[in-house]
């Protein structure tokens, strides 16, 4: 579904992207500051309101504006409420699955990306290729800390001038590429599986090339 009432691009066209939590929103502010010959500007957007609708709302209303919207899911929360049995019978992870598939069939210009269980595992997998399952974030972060010692979710620590998370793990980045591609499909029968695919985002920004 296109609208032709997009905002008109500016010189390099905008990709928005939603997220829920300022990490992400660290981590992208950190791609623009350093990738200045990326084909398209990145435009965090952090929905006021968190719950996967709202989220969802949020990513369809961005679509009619914007070329191109990527909508990143951390799945530790999902998982949560699935778990706990929250969202009615359907269950968070049912919902999303719907979510998903219903922008998939009826928007072009969307993107799913899935971290599980957070950004922390793509950063994990800079270093590692895992599927190890993770029940949090909590879980993916002693990992990473095991090859990054100073990790600190901290906006200081990420957007640190000449030493941001970003230009920290940037030699590492080819490596986190492939790893990515790596993992296919999200399994949705096991959703506890470490999984990123991260890499569509470097894609869309025309920063890898396409296979």
């Amino acid at each position: 579904m296109r609208n032709s009432n997009k905002i008109p691009a500016k010189g390099k066209p905008i990709i928005a992207v939603v997220v829920d939590g300022q990490t992400e929103s660290w981590y992208l502010a950190m791609i623009a500051r350093n990738e200045p010959d990326a084909s398209f500007r990145i435009k965090p957007e952090i929905p006021q309101n968190k719950s996967l609708v709202e989220q969802y709302a949020k990513v369809v209303s961005l679509a009619a504006d914007y070329d191109e919207v990527i909508w990143i899911v951390d799945f530790d929360v999902i998982l949560k409420e699935t778990r706990e049995g929250k969202r009615g019978e359907l269950g968070a992870m049912r919902i999303f699955m719907r979510l998903k598939s219903k922008l998939e069939s009826e928007y072009d210009n969307v993107t799913v990306i899935i971290n599980q269980p957070c950004i922390e595992f793509w950063l994990l997998i800079h270093f590692e290729y895992t599927q190890a399952p993770f029940e949090n974030c909590a879980g993916a972060e002693g990992r990473l800390k095991r090859h990054l010692g100073d990790y600190s979710k901290t906006q200081k620590y990420y957007t640190r001038e000449g030493n941001d998370i970003y230009l920290k793990m940037k030699e590492l980045l080819p490596v986190a590429i492939e790893n990515s591609k790596r993992f296919g499909k999200f399994d949705f029968d096991n959703p506890d599986r470490g999984y990123t695919n991260m890499h569509v985002l470097f894609e869309k920004l025309q920063l890898i090339a396409v296979d």
